[in-house]
């Protein structure tokens, strides 16, 4: 067999229609536009944004502006400051389900993030997803430490 004798099966390639090419040819005169009105004259199809009366494209898709759009896999945290852990008791143990029994997240099924915000004198054990390098000083340095979980 040679390049030049494949050939796609009977019947997956059809013809292009030719319209506008007189009486006989079946789709001759109007060319299937009808007659008359905007859809007979070439150039039809206009711009994107002109839809007759529905919202436009542009407007419809906010991201195209700019605006409104959220990445779908954008990761959300939680944020909690150093300053709110200062309530716990030192030796505590840290984690989402703690800080959520306590009331101090938004969202209990999103990540938690330790920012350094404020002072901590308390050991305190934090397990948590992640932790700011100036928050993870801090804790140390009253004495506890940090594991990051998955």
């Amino acid at each position: 067999m040679k390049l030049n004798d494949l050939q796609p099966n009977e019947g997956a390639k059809k013809d292009r229609k030719r319209v506008g090419r007189g009486l006989g040819a079946g789709q001759g005169k109007t060319a299937g536009r009808g007659t008359k009105g905007q859809g007979s004259r070439s150039g039809e199809g206009g711009h994107l944004y002109r839809q007759g009366g529905n919202l436009p494209f542009y407007r419809r898709l906010p991201f195209i502006r700019g605006e409104g759009f959220t990445p779908p896999n954008q990761v959300e945290y939680n944020e909690v400051s150093l300053e709110q852990l200062a309530r716990f008791e030192a030796g505590t143990e840290v984690t989402r389900e703690v800080l959520a029994a306590e009331n101090m997240l938004r969202k209990a099924k999103n990540p938690v993030v330790i920012l350094g915000n404020g002072e901590l004198n308390v050991a305190l054990k934090v397990r948590v997803q992640r932790v700011t390098k100036g928050a993870r000083e801090k804790i140390e340095s009253a004495g506890g430490s940090v594991e990051i979980v998955a």
